[in-house]
């Protein structure tokens, strides 16, 4: 099981979204990132090399971006953004991968 840490700046996105949202979002990251982080499923994907993070894992029109270090096993979560249309959006702007 691995240990799942938010940067100050992903707490400070989960802020950002509703009450709803937060806990949709934080119930996806434990589901999803817990056992097996770096296992490539439909919503997990490792990304291109890219300034945010190594990993990618989508929660309904979120996008979780998070780091992975095996030897300790933790997960940290980067950063948290959403699509709207086929645009990134994190902390109201918008962000190419």
């Amino acid at each position: 099981m691995y240990e799942i840490e938010l940067t100050s700046e992903a707490k400070g996105d989960l802020r950002t979204l509703t009450k709803r949202d937060q806990k949709l979002v934080l119930d996806g990251i434990e589901e999803q990132l817990e056992h097996e982080p770096t296992h490539e499923t439909r919503n997990r994907k490792r990304l291109r090399p890219n300034q945010l993070a190594e990993w990618e894992v989508r929660i309904e029109r979120f996008r979780v971006f998070y780091d992975v270090d095996h030897a300790a096993q933790k997960v940290k979560v980067a950063t948290v953004g959403y699509k709207k249309g086929n645009r990134l959006i994190i902390r109201n702007k918008e962000f190419e991968l």
